[in-house]
């Protein structure tokens, strides 16, 4: 179905941040497929427990033990601090997961209407539930009725949630990403999750955090709430946790925890033995590699060249980032450079219209990094002054 506006390229190979075409042209990949390939590409220790996993058992069902989900519950649970792990097949999996713990709750505290507060801007998915958290009304369009039991206020506004939390007695938790992606790589101010924290304490609230983008090591942490303090009751993961290989999971802690029982809620792949080796190599290759302060590093790298090229020219209204995701916004549209890059070999992304949007791989090299900032330096200027 025509679900995509695809780019005019296909890939054969990649390896690392470097993609080749059927052509055999080079492109230098610093989207990661929507920051999903932290590891770049066919990284041999991923590549090697998914065919190793492959020839011994590829799926059984959660009707019977899985001892490499536990195994990888477990890494998450040391990482994260959370009690307890729901394995899906996506993002948007893991988020429906989180939003069905939040009304199960709010029913058992005898809520009859649960209410979950979402913000503007925001991405958590296309599935009905998910599609109606989501704060962007261009895809939610043609779908309604949307899914009752959604509160939305503005993004990095602690005001506008107390005043949620004073009109508003059926809420049961709030749904955030701790920064958002797809809405333009908005970082909220320092105290914003704490300060959400404190409310979800203050009224009961489950605090549910979106890192299904930022988590993974993406922003220098682990988890982007980590930069803060603020741990959640319950947060989902995808995207990188696997490399590519499918994999969603929704973590909780403390009560929100136990909400799930037998019956309440499953997957059919969820879990499975084949994608739970991908993301147990995925996690062992991290922490062997150093990855997650190599984002942070790297990150300040590109930041201080891209600032250094790009900072304080007229048609650059902001640059934004935490460790390696990065928006570059320009005071006009500029989806046009999405395809202007990519012919000079370098593969980004725009959101949100006119913001550019960096998701490269934690394993980019300091050249690889003066590549990309190099080639923006040029494409930039180049869009802004001809417009």
């Amino acid at each position: 179905m025509n679900t995509y506006s695809r780019q005019p390229v296909s890939f054969e190979r990649g390896a690392g941040a470097w993609l080749w075409d059927a052509q055999g042209n080079k492109y230098l990949d610093a989207f990661s497929g929507v920051s999903v390939c932290n590891l770049g590409h066919a990284h041999p220790a991923v590549a090697e427990a998914v065919c190793k996993q492959a020839s011994l058992l590829v799926h059984t069902s959660n009707h019977f033990g899985i001892p490499l989900q536990h195994e990888l519950g477990a890494q998450l649970m040391r990482l994260s601090g959370m009690d307890k792990v729901f394995f899906g097949n996506s993002g948007a999996e893991a988020n429906e997961a989180a939003i069905k713990i939040a009304r199960l709750y709010g029913h058992r505290k005898g809520i009859t209407v649960p209410t979950i507060v979402v913000t503007e801007g925001s991405f958590h998915g296309r599935t009905l539930a998910t599609l109606t958290a989501t704060g962007n009304r261009k895809i939610q369009a043609g779908f309604e009725p949307l899914v009752q039991g959604f509160v939305r206020v503005p993004y990095n506004d602690l005001e506008a949630l107390r005043i949620v939390a004073r009109n508003s007695p059926n809420i049961v938790a709030v749904l955030v990403e701790p920064i958002q992606g797809e809405g333009g790589v908005n970082i909220p101010a320092d105290d914003y999750l704490s300060g959400v924290r404190a409310l979800c304490d203050e009224h009961g609230w489950l605090m549910m955090l979106d890192e299904i983008q930022t988590g993974m090591g993406r922003t220098g942490q682990w988890f982007a709430w980590q930069h803060s303090g603020a741990a959640p009751d319950v947060m989902t993961l995808a995207k990188a946790l696997g490399n590519g290989v499918p994999i969603g999971a929704c973590l909780a802690r403390g009560q929100a925890a136990e909400v799930l029982q037998p019956g309440s809620h499953g997957s059919t792949f969820g879990g499975n033995p084949l994608a739970c080796a991908a993301a147990l190599a995925v996690i062992k290759t991290m922490e062997q590699e150093n990855l997650v302060a190599r984002a942070a590093a790297m990150g300040e790298y590109l930041l201080n060249g891209l600032t250094g090229a790009l900072g304080g020219y007229k048609h650059v209204a902001a640059i934004r980032s935490q460790g390696l995701m990065i928006g570059i916004e320009l005071n006009r549209p500029c989806y046009a450079l999405v395809h202007q890059a990519r012919e000079r070999g370098l593969l980004i992304n725009v959101t949100a219209e006119r913001v550019i949007r960096l998701l490269p791989p934690l394993i980019l090299t300091e050249a690889e990094a003066d590549m990309i900032v190099d080639h923006l330096a040029v494409l930039v200027r180049d869009f802004a002054d001809a417009a």
